[in-house]
């Protein structure tokens, strides 16, 4: 029965119901939800009537629906543990007062354009999609523990305000979304949460404005994402965190921008990824990836230039193939100092990629780093192993001054010949083949032990001896690991 307190525009909306006909109350004059509360009484509906609607039983042989647009709601609708029947539909609509269904269960919402003070739908239960979109909500949308077994569609809504009066505009934490989140160009002006949300498609933030500058931006901790996270040309002002989020597709920043200059920009810590990807993207502040696990990164050069935390941190690719000069340098940047574990990571992707000279590179800057936190003598010892050697990864350096040393004790040598050791028994004396004996500690001519140097001589030939063990060695040290490597 129609109750006769209606006004008119409730009575159109009343008997429109039971057919699920759309209701239009706009008038082509001023249309925008934002100005809603200078709205004529002709576009007024009050929350309580629209109530009675929804907990209406269904109709026999109708598919009832609540469908709405440019309406001005007065009042709280309050549909709290409700189970409602028939779909939701109020689109461009003005609401007074922040709709509540905390705990009910509903067909489908369907809000799009409208204004709202806030949505308290915590644990909210909806059998197809919630449509946000193009919704202007001034205060939090609290979907907590929310199931959704359709989209929750975002794109181009303003959630918060520029005062920033709230902290957090998005709550979706440990809510199971069984298909995606849809928000391209959603403006955020506070915090988004998604902490150990479930969502089995994709988070699509294509061209998302995120801001709340000094804090977290976006919480995705232990978010489990069943496809992509898109992230294509966002903007994010404040901390990205998915620290132990499960993304086994793609996490996509290409040509989007994250700042958070006096704190942690980017936080990966203990995430598994498929693949992560900052293709034309920048990062404004502290990149936190440890102990991180990424099947490919993509970090092109000028990406990431501020401090990072990469102990830990595992990926199968590295990508674009840039020389190790410029990959050592992010690793000099660590916060922690010297981390082995980031040189070892990077040459072992170098190997993989089968540039062992790159992978060489590394390791030979892991010693170089690994030096400056050594007692003084072991840096002394290790500049002499760098200049000479290059910490057994140059053998081509060692070759060379085999070779120096071997011209020196020609000339040395051949200038003035050692005394033999049993004279009348010695064989002639070669200058050459003597300091040959005397570098070379697996090979005999003859000579070192027919001929016995003294004095400065002495100490030449001893010199000669052990920079002979050392430099023979590093060479035996690089044939080998060439010979493995073919």
């Amino acid at each position: 029965m129609e109750p006769i307190d209606l006004t008119p525009a409730e009575r159109r909306v009343w008997r429109a119901f039971p057919t699920g006909t759309p209701v239009d109350l706009r008038d082509g004059t001023d249309d925008d939800p934002e100005g809603g509360d200078a709205w004529p009484a002709r576009r007024t509906l009050r929350a309580c009537v629209l109530r009675k609607l929804l907990l209406s039983p269904p109709v026999d042989g109708e598919v009832a629906a609540l469908r709405v647009a440019g309406a001005r709601v007065t009042g709280a609708l309050d549909l709290k543990y409700a189970t409602v029947e028939h779909p939701i539909g109020l689109w461009g609509c003005h609401f007074e007062e922040t709709p509540v269904l905390y705990g009910a269960r509903v067909r489908q919402v369907n809000l799009s354009g409208s204004r709202l003070p806030g949505l308290d739908a915590a644990t909210l239960r909806v059998d197809g999609v919630l449509r946000l979109t193009d919704c202007r909500v001034t205060g939090q949308v609290r979907l907590g523990g929310a199931r959704l077994s359709g989209v929750l569609f975002l794109e181009r809504a303003r959630l918060g305000t520029a005062d920033g009066r709230e902290e957090e505009v998005l709550h979706l934490n440990h809510s199971v979304l069984e298909d995606d989140v849809w928000g391209p160009g959603l403006e955020a002006l506070g915090e988004v949460r998604m902490n150990g949300a479930s969502v089995a498609g994709v988070v699509n933030l294509e061209g998302a404005v995120l801001r709340n500058p000094g804090g977290l931006v976006f919480d995705g901790a232990n978010l489990t994402v069943g496809s992509d996270l898109n992230a294509t040309r966002a903007r994010f002002e404040g901390e990205v965190n998915v620290r132990g989020a499960t993304i086994p597709g793609l996490l996509v920043l290409t040509q989007a921008r994250l700042s958070a200059p006096d704190g942690c920009a980017l936080r990966t810590t203990s995430a598994s990824i498929g693949e992560v990807w900052f293709r034309e993207g920048r990062v404004e502040g502290t990149v936190n990836m440890l102990r991180g696990r990424f099947g490919l990164l993509h970090v092109p050069p000028g990406a990431i230039d501020g401090e990072v935390w990469l102990d830990g941190l595992t990926y199968g690719s590295l990508t674009p193939r840039l020389p190790a000069k410029a990959r050592i340098a992010m690793l000099e940047r660590d916060a922690e100092g010297y981390v082995p574990h980031a040189y070892e990571q990077l040459a072992a992707a170098y190997r993989q990629a089968g540039d062992d000279r790159a992978a060489r590179n590394v390791l030979l800057a892991k010693q170089r780093q690994r030096r400056a936190t050594r007692p003084w003598y072991a840096r002394l010892w290790g500049y002499l192993q760098d200049v000479t050697v290059g910490y057994g990864f140059r053998p081509v350096w060692a070759a060379a001054w085999l070779a120096g040393l071997l011209v020196a004790g020609t000339t040395v040598f051949g200038a003035r010949h050692p005394e033999p050791l049993k004279p009348g028994e010695q064989p002639p004396f070669n200058a050459l083949f003597y300091t040959l004996d005397l570098l070379l500690p697996i090979i005999d001519f003859g000579q070192e032990r027919a001929f016995k140097p003294v004095g400065g001589y002495q100490w030449l030939a001893y010199v000669l001896i052990l920079t002979g063990w050392v430099l023979a060695t590093t060479i035996a040290a690089g044939i080998t690991r060439t010979l493995r490597r073919q």
